[in-house]
């Protein structure tokens, strides 16, 4: 006759969890019942839903057609040779900093 096997017990991902000072003091804000439950619970979860897809949506890259005088494509080509990268990569690099504030254009 053949013993049954015994059932392991799932692990709790919680079990030797270490809190840092802030989630140990909200942890303690939530036991002296400081929360308050938020009305139309399911809206509110739907907007942070949206929130979250469209921040995803932002980290994607988006295929563009721009037209750039000859001579200014060359240029960058040589740079982005010189730079050991594609020149489309160093188009886009030139993009994010220039929408971060890195760059200044002069009219």
């Amino acid at each position: 006759m053949r013993k049954k096997k015994k059932e392991k017990e799932p692990l709790s991902p919680f079990e030797n969890l270490v809190l840092d000072d802030y989630e140990r003091e909200i942890e303690a804000s939530i036991a002296r019942d400081e929360w308050i439950p938020v009305e139309n619970q399911e809206e509110v979860k739907k907007m942070w839903q949206y929130a979250a897809k469209n921040t995803l949506d932002l980290r994607k890259s988006k295929k563009i057609t721009v037209r750039v005088n000859q001579g200014d494509l060359i240029k960058l080509k040589t740079r982005a040779l010189a730079s050991n990268m594609p020149y489309q990569t160093l188009l886009g690099v030139l993009v994010r900093d220039f929408v971060e504030g890195k760059y200044k254009v002069k009219l």
